[in-house]
Parts: C-alpha cells; sequence; structure tokens
C-alpha cells in the first residue's frame, strides 16, 4: 500500500496524480451520536459543541480521507429560516469553514467549502434570483476563509446545480458539482446523468458527478455513462445502503424484517439493517476505480471505518490502518499458536 496524500498541490494536481478520497455524511454521523436533530438536519452542532465537529474531521482523516469539508450541508438561509435560527447563518457558516480550514492545515490535507442543494429552487425567474443570492452569500464565506475548492452537492435539479456553478466560477475557485439521481435515473428535468454532467462540465466544472441518495449497486451503472461522456475528473460518493434496482434510492428502501410502527420505513433513521459493510465498500471502491473515477468518497451513512476500507481497497495505508481487521489475534478465529488450544475449545460456538 502507498501511505496517504501529502499536501501537494490543490485538487487538480493531487488528482492527476492518483484517486482523491473525500468523506462526507456529518448529519447522519452526529445525528446517530445525538448531536443533531432528523428532520431538520441543520448543523448547529457547528456554534454549540464546534470540538466534536473538529473531531469528526480528523477521525476522517485519520481514516484516510484526502478532503476536509465544512459541515455547512444545509447552512443555507432557508433551512435556518424553517427552524427559526436565519440570524445564525453567517456566524454557523464562518465557524464550520474555520473548523475545517484548521483541521486542514494540521494534516496537509484539502479544505472544501460546500453549497448543497436549496430544497426551495423552481425553474422560474423568482427561484432561480433566490438560489443564486443564497449561494453567493455562502461563497463569500468560504473565499474569506481561503479555502481551496468549492464542493456543490446533492442537487437533483440539472438547473440548480448549474447555478450554483456558474457563482463558483466567479469566484474563481475549483469545482466540484455533484447531482442526486433519485428513482428515476435522471435530473429533475429528464436530462440523464451523463448529459447533465457533460453540461456541467462545458459551463466549468472541474470535476462532475454524483453523490448521495443511491447507493454503490445502483450507482455503478450510471458512472459508467458520467465517466464516457465527459473528459474531467469524475466523482462517486454514494450512500453506504444496499440499494437495488428494485428500490434504487435509500429513500425508497423497504424493510421487510420490521414492522415497527405504523406506516414505517426505514429512512433516514432507521437504516442500519440495511447498511453496507466495509468489504462492500472496498468492493466498490474497485469497481469506480476500475470505471476511471478518480474522486471517491461516501456521502449519508458514512463512517471511519466504510472511509478506512475504501482508502485501503485503491491501495492506500492510512494512519487508521495501524489498526485494520487482523484475525489471526481473536480469540475464536486466531491462527497463533498460543490461541489454537483455545480455538478448539470454543470452536462448536461459531
Amino acid at each position: 500500500m502507498t501511505e496517504v496524500m501529502v499536501s501537494v498541490g490543490g485538487l487538480l494536481e493531487r488528482l492527476a496524480e492518483g484517486p482523491v478520497i473525500c468523506a462526507e455524511g456529518y448529519l447522519f454521523e452526529f445525528e446517530r451520536r445525538g448531536y443533531l436533530q432528523a428532520g431538520a438536519f441543520v448543523p448547529e452542532i457547528v456554534l454549540e459543541h464546534p470540538e466534536l465537529v473538529a473531531g469528526l474531521h480528523r477521525e476522517l482523516v485519520h481514516a484516510g480521507s484526502d478532503v476536509v469539508e465544512a459541515f455547512t450541508y444545509y447552512a443555507h438561509r432557508e433551512k435556518l429560516r424553517i427552524i427559526g435560527s436565519e440570524h445564525l447563518i453567517e456566524p454557523l457558516n464562518r465557524e464550520a469553514l474555520a473548523i475545517a480550514r484548521a483541521v486542514a492545515a494540521e494534516h496537509g490535507c484539502l479544505a472544501a467549502g460546500n453549497l448543497s442543494n436549496t430544497n426551495v429552487f423552481a425553474p422560474d425567474a423568482a427561484g432561480r434570483r433566490e438560489v443564486r443570492r443564497m449561494f453567493e452569500e455562502q461563497l463569500q464565506w468560504i473565499v474569506d476563509a481561503g479555502m481551496d475548492f468549492v464542493i456543490a452537492e446533492t442537487f437533483s435539479w440539472g438547473e440548480e446545480a448549474m447555478i450554483a456553478l456558474q457563482a463558483i466560477v466567479e469566484t474563481g475557485l475549483t469545482a466540484v458539482v455533484t447531482l442526486a439521481i433519485h428513482r428515476a435515473p435522471e435530473v429533475r428535468e429528464g436530462w440523464s446523468p451523463a448529459d447533465a454532467c457533460a453540461r456541467l462540465e462545458q459551463a466549468g466544472a472541474d470535476v462532475v458527478g454524483l453523490n448521495c441518495i443511491r447507493g454503490p449497486e445502483t450507482m455503478l451503472p450510471l458512472l459508467a455513462d458520467v465517466r464516457a461522456a465527459v473528459r474531467c475528473p469524475v466523482a462517486a460518493l454514494p450512500v453506504p445502503y444496499r440499494t437495488t434496482p428494485q428500490e434504487p434510492s435509500m429513500q425508497s428502501l423497504t424493510d421487510p424484517g420490521c414492522d415497527c410502527l405504523p406506516g414505517y420505513r426505514p429512512f433516514p433513521t432507521a437504516l442500519e439493517p440495511l447498511s453496507c459493510n466495509r468489504y462492500e465498500i472496498a468492493r466498490f471502491a474497485v469497481r469506480a476505480r476500475e470505471l476511471g473515477v478518480g474522486y471517491l468518497g461516501l456521502c449519508c451513512g458514512a463512517a471511519p471505518h466504510t472511509i478506512r476500507s475504501l482508502a485501503e481497497a485503491l491501495g492506500r495505508a492510512t494512519p487508521a490502518s495501524r489498526y485494520s481487521p487482523d484475525m489471526s489475534r481473536h480469540a475464536f478465529l486466531g491462527s497463533d499458536a498460543s490461541l489454537r488450544a483455545h480455538n478448539r475449545t470454543y470452536a462448536t460456538e461459531l
């Protein structure tokens, strides 16, 4: 295995040398830990517990992430307005960016600003103006923070992604733009993922691809078409859930083994039984790399152990690889001579 990347150049320079890993999934992880409310999914933890945000950044770098992404997903004016905290928008964004910038500097990683889907986009003049204002507002804070590049992500509308891209291009920062594909294999306008990514590349995106919503098995077929349609680097950050052709998105997943509540559905708070294991994530990383994907990661549901598995599948030795599984030392499964008699004793329990 090669060592984890060191600080050399910007995003495009690193991509020219080999794969770049970006760990995402902060919303779900902090909700699981009890510091963020499911439903609203607003990252107030940035102001309430900044030390925990910095800690998760460090855990994900330890696991192999080359990028520290500011935790500003859904930290836009519309989401904060809904929960009555619109006055927090500037301090929340600036604090998240400062935390990410500081942790990236500690470890020689890239620091990324973030723009996300607004959920208020409409394909009319008023809708376009509203989301453009929100993106420009956040981008000013990103520029002030001195971030290395911007991730604009989880767009179901191709045009909303395009508006975000246009605003990023005007800042001069490198732009990674990723689309979210739901049940139908297209964005809301009816464009295929390959067509939408080609449009984004032509409009100035430096990296294009897909993130969130779909798991590895239902994202991979779309990635092949995207890779064939563009010349720029391609990004792939699925959710680590076992989506299928019949249930291609995490929102559409069902869990026949549980009927615990009337109208029960796994998304978004009971997806654990449908999670990919670390070996499935490793297989995804290998298959995506074989397709020519260079910017890899995981979105909602990601955890340090799955990021480590992804990194190691790409040939990396991460700081966390010191603690990668070694079953030769296991009390029941181990092969070490000192464990053999013990193994025989417990063999019937396995």
